[in-house]
C-alpha cells in the first residue's frame, strides 16, 4: 500500500475510503475465525430462516458502531439482506458505481436513507431495493430485522432480512449501480472466511471484517459495513 498522507483538515477521524492511495485489500490480515463453527446447511433452508425470526434467540450483536468521522445529523437507512432462494440459498449484493459520492465502488447491500413517506424500516429497504436493482417487491417475504448498525457518517442502518424469489427480473440502476452478483448463503455463515483487519492512522485504531469471496474470474471484495452486518447476522444464526 502507499504512503499515506500525514495530515488532514478535521480533528475528527477521516472516512478510510476518502483517503488517497488507502486500499483496504491491502490491509494485512490479523486473524481469521476458523475456530468458530458454521451455521448448519439445515438451518438455512427457507423454513429455518422462518422459523429463528419468528422466535428469535438471545444474542448479542458483535459490530455495532463505526469510529464517527463526520458532524452531521444522524440519519436513519434501511438495506435490504435478500437471500435467493436457489438451490443454494444466495445472497444477493451490488457493486455501487465509481463516481458516487459515498462508498464509491464498494460491495454494498441494496438500501439507502429512510423517506418520510416510508411506513417502517422494512419498507425503507424494499422501496431501495426497486429503485437501486428494480426487485419488486412481489418477489420479495421480509422475515425480519437484525439490530442498527451506525456508520462513522452517522447512519443508522437497520439490516431487513428477506427472502427472494428466484425468478425476480432484476434492473439495476446504472447510476448507482456498477454490478449485482450472488453470494452462496453457506459461505457468509461460515466464519473461516471472516478476516478481521486492524489499521491506525493518525492515533486512530480501527478493526473490520473482510469476506473476500472469487466469483468466477472476479474477486468480489466484501469489508467494513457490510462485513459488519453480515457478521451479526452469523452471531444471530449460531446463538
Amino acid at each position: 500500500m502507499n504512503p499515506l498522507p500525514t495530515s488532514v483538515p478535521s480533528a475528527l477521524p477521516v472516512s478510510l475510503s476518502t483517503l488517497p492511495d488507502f486500499d483496504p485489500r491491502a490491509v494485512p490480515v490479523v486473524g481469521v475465525d476458523a475456530h468458530l463453527p458454521a451455521v448448519p446447511a439445515q438451518a438455512q433452508t427457507p423454513q429455518a430462516l422462518r422459523a429463528r425470526f419468528a422466535h428469535p434467540p438471545v444474542w448479542t450483536p458483535e459490530v455495532v458502531l463505526e469510529k464517527k468521522f463526520m458532524n452531521r445529523e444522524p440519519a436513519h437507512a434501511s438495506v435490504l439482506v435478500p437471500i435467493v432462494l436457489r438451490d443454494q440459498p444466495m445472497v444477493l449484493l451490488t457493486e455501487r458505481t465509481a463516481h458516487l459520492s459515498t462508498h464509491s465502488g464498494q460491495v454494498a447491500f441494496p438500501g439507502g436513507r429512510a423517506d418520510a413517506e416510508d411506513a417502517s424500516t422494512a419498507d425503507t429497504a424494499l422501496r431501495e431495493a426497486e429503485e437501486e436493482v428494480g426487485l419488486e417487491r412481489r418477489f420479495v417475504e421480509v422475515l425480519g430485522v437484525l439490530p442498527t448498525y451506525v456508520t462513522g457518517s452517522s447512519f443508522i442502518i437497520t439490516p431487513v432480512v428477506a427472502l427472494v424469489q428466484p425468478d425476480c427480473a432484476l434492473h439495476p440502476n446504472p447510476y448507482e449501480v456498477a454490478d449485482v452478483f450472488e453470494v452462496p448463503l453457506a459461505f457468509l455463515l461460515n466464519p473461516a472466511h471472516h478476516q478481521r483487519h486492524i489499521f491506525e492512522w493518525q492515533g486512530v485504531r480501527r478493526e473490520w471484517f473482510s469476506m473476500p469471496y472469487q466469483d468466477g474470474d472476479k474477486s468480489r471484495y466484501i469489508w467494513g459495513a457490510t462485513a459488519g452486518m453480515l457478521r451479526n447476522f452469523y452471531r444471530f444464526m449460531q446463538a
